[in-house]
């Protein structure tokens, strides 16, 4: 039996103990004195077995420590407590004593704390006290006896003993049996509640360990359930949102919310995405499926499974952009055969034309137009061709300072440059060191900033930076322009090809730099608020190795 068991269950008996004999004690001597009022025996001793019930009353509560350690203690106390019934029944007339069934009082209570082997114990202690103190008041024994003349028949008494002790007996046995069966009850419902408790945990664990959010409501729409993704991922702590209406907590679109509607039949519930305004103000897109909750009673509620699908979201549109850059890269051989070569004979032929032929100032005019858009058309073409097929002419370890310090310059005399323009270069002091082809990496740095200095036709400042990034071992390369930015809408469409947004330009700009950070494995990322500037890195490894880029865009 448990420490904590063990004790509440004596302390309980102690109480009970002194409340019983203080009352018994008292009525056994009122009946003492009117039964046999010519009585010797003067009545203190009442008074002092009532004094010694509560003396080891409070000798066995300063005891009760000690109990798990010395369980020997308790057989002194139910010992004393049989010692103490001999005593009340011996003084209340022995063997024609109303009160030999008190004995039954620490057999069941030693039943109770000890179980079978207490309760037979005790039995056999009080057959033996009570069977000596009669045969003592049948031999006249010397003791401090209420004499009571005369005394019953031989017969009356043997069959007196004989019951009481078969009394005794059966009330240890059964009273035994009752409390063993009573703690093995106990034991096997704590062993169950142990069990339940676990199993619950366990289920809890699970629940929590789920990736995505699990919520569960009831018919009334209440939120019953709320998990730690479903936390993660809402924002909000689960103690927040319980019992409040999940179509508010989730923030369920109108088609879901007809679930809860009295009386409406129930709608199909396919798997949907949505909108979501997290309680930062930051908006997600949720995944979410819905499944009606069955018990045994019949359908009671529904289950909300969903996942914040926002940078999967990202991740499929940068897959379409990657599939249409794919298609046109496939394209550019077949473009390069068809329309180059014959470009160069016709723009030949022009040129041989225009200086062996006699023209006049109209057809010369004509002439001059025809050869500018050829060369026009051929710069495109080879645009489009570094796009597709982006040739690495020399790996080799560079310091990416000297490529962006040369970009500036060159920018500095560019025609479009006024004096409302300003140019700035942020590098390290020290050497920003990346293994690539130094003329893709120039290609980068210039069509980015070409980009930059186009989106500020008014004036503003672009800087170009440069730096290292230690924790992840890129080499960060960066344009940030004060101009007119990106719509939120165009911004699954910069790295298109000919999606460009300026009048000069092939609009290959953005694509071409995209293709070679994707052939480093690098990742490009945008951040732009309409009207007030974009700012455009392009992180790529500083050691060499191919993979996949990724695009990281957001527009404020």
């Amino acid at each position: 039996m448990p420490t904590k068991t063990l004790r509440r269950n004596l302390l309980w008996l102690i109480a009970g103990r002194a409340a019983v004999l203080t009352v018994l004690l008292g009525s056994g001597f009122a009946m003492v004195q009117m039964d046999s009022p010519g009585l010797s025996f003067p009545i203190d001793p009442f008074f002092a077995f009532i004094g010694l019930t509560y003396a080891l009353t409070l000798l066995w509560i300063l005891t009760l420590r000690w109990v798990d350690r010395h369980p020997w203690l308790i057989d002194v106390q139910v010992a004393c407590d049989a010692l103490i019934v001999s005593a009340i029944v011996h003084l209340t007339g022995g063997v024609s004593s109303y009160l030999s069934s008190l004995y039954t009082l620490p057999i069941i209570a030693a039943s109770t704390v000890q179980s079978s082997r207490g309760g037979l114990m005790v039995s056999v202690l009080s057959s033996i006290l009570y069977t000596g103190l009669v045969i003592a008041q049948y031999q006249r024994v010397p003791l401090p006896l209420i004499l009571i003349d005369p005394l019953p028949a031989t017969r009356f008494a043997v069959l007196t003993v004989g019951l009481n002790v078969f009394g005794f007996m059966a009330v240890g046995g059964l009273s035994g049996y009752l409390a063993e069966g009573l703690r093995r009850s106990a034991q096997q419902l704590a062993e169950t509640s142990t069990q339940l408790a676990d199993l619950q945990a366990f289920n809890q664990h699970v629940i929590d360990s789920l990736k995505s959010g699990l919520a569960t409501c009831d018919m009334k729409g209440r939120l019953l359930t709320f998990n730690r993704a479903a936390e993660a991922i809402t924002g909000y702590m689960s103690s927040q949102v319980v019992w409040r209406p999940v179509t508010e907590a989730l923030q369920l679109p109108e088609a879901v919310q007809a679930l809860f509607e009295p009386g409406a039949p129930s709608p199909s519930l396919p798997r949907y995405e949505y909108q979501y305004t997290r309680p930062d103000g930051r908006q997600i897109e949720i995944g979410m499926s819905t499944v009606p909750l069955i018990t045994p009673r019949g359908e009671s509620g529904f289950i909300f499974t969903f996942l914040d699908v926002t940078e999967l979201k990202k991740k499929d549109r940068e897959a379409r952009v990657q599939q249409r850059l794919a298609a046109v890269g496939e394209m550019a051989a077949g473009i390069a055969h068809e329309i180059r070569n014959p470009l160069a004979s016709m723009s030949g032929s022009i040129q041989i034309l225009r200086d062996e032929l006699s023209l006049t100032p109209e057809q010369s005019q004509l002439m001059d137009i025809v050869l500018r858009e050829s060369d026009r058309l051929n710069e495109t073409i080879r645009g489009f061709l570094s796009f597709a097929k982006p040739q690495r002419n020399a790996v080799t370890e560079f310091d990416v300072r000297q490529v962006v310090t040369d970009a500036a310059r060159l920018l500095e005399n560019n025609a479009e440059v006024t004096d409302q323009h300003e140019i700035v270069v942020d590098v390290p002091d020290t050497p920003v060191k990346l293994r690539a082809d130094e003329a893709q990496i120039r290609q980068i740095v210039w069509n980015l900033a070409t980009n930059g200095l186009r989106a500020m036709p008014s004036g503003g400042r672009l800087r170009l930076a440069a730096h290292g990034d230690p924790e992840t071992g890129e080499v960060v390369v960066g344009v940030h322009d004060q101009g007119v930015g990106i719509a939120p809408d165009d911004m699954d469409n910069i790295f298109q090809p000919f999606r460009g947004g300026f009048a000069k330009g092939t609009g290959l700009g953005l694509s071409i730099v995209h293709r070679i950070a994707s052939d480093y494995g690098g990742e490009v990322r945008v951040t732009s608020e309409r009207g007030k500037g974009t700012s455009i890195e392009v992180a790529l490894p500083a050691e060499q190795h191919t993979g996949g880029g990724r695009l990281t865009w957001q527009a404020l």
